[in-house]
């Protein structure tokens, strides 16, 4: 086990600089290079994505980032962790192992965590007597339930 464990931060927002990520893993010693996509309206723009297209839903930078870094990354042994994966982590996880494929880079490992759609157990969460209400109005879900892009919980 390591004494220390470095942890760079490449991405902030959807939208921060592309470079940065390049610049984490080129330029220091790194062993976890740690990704942040997503925020409220994030989920709802990819939500609305996945909506049109099933193969969506994700941070569509991903995999043309993971062709310039994961090469280096592979050879540093670099962990990357990304929330951008978003609504469909599957078809990121799968984006990626098809850019690692082009690219040369066999038994790539990639985990994606499920779990936090709660868009289609809404009725059932709420019949168990959850009301939901909004934290600012104190009015329940039900009163836009129908309005609802996207429903989703915080892990950890």
């Amino acid at each position: 086990m390591k004494d220390k464990i470095r942890i760079a931060s490449g991405q902030g927002f959807w939208g921060d600089l592309i470079d940065a990520p390049y610049h984490q893993v080129t330029k220091g010693p790194v062993d976890y290079l740690v990704m942040d996509y997503l925020a409220e309206v994030t989920m709802s723009i990819l939500q609305k994505q996945k909506n049109k297209n099933p193969e969506l839903g994700y941070a569509r930078d991903i995999p043309d980032l993971m062709k310039r870094i994961l090469p280096i990354c592979k050879a540093k042994n670099i962990k990357v962790i990304t929330n951008g994966g978003g609504v469909n982590p599957l078809s990121c996880a799968n984006a990626v192992i098809k850019v690692a494929n082009e690219i040369g880079i066999k038994n790539l490992k990639i985990g994606i965590v499920l779990g936090d759609n709660l868009l289609d157990r809404l009725d059932q969460i709420i019949y168990s007597g959850a009301e939901l209400k909004n934290m600012e109005t104190g009015e329940p879900i039900t009163s836009v339930k129908d309005k609802l892009l996207s429903a989703n919980v915080y892990f950890g």
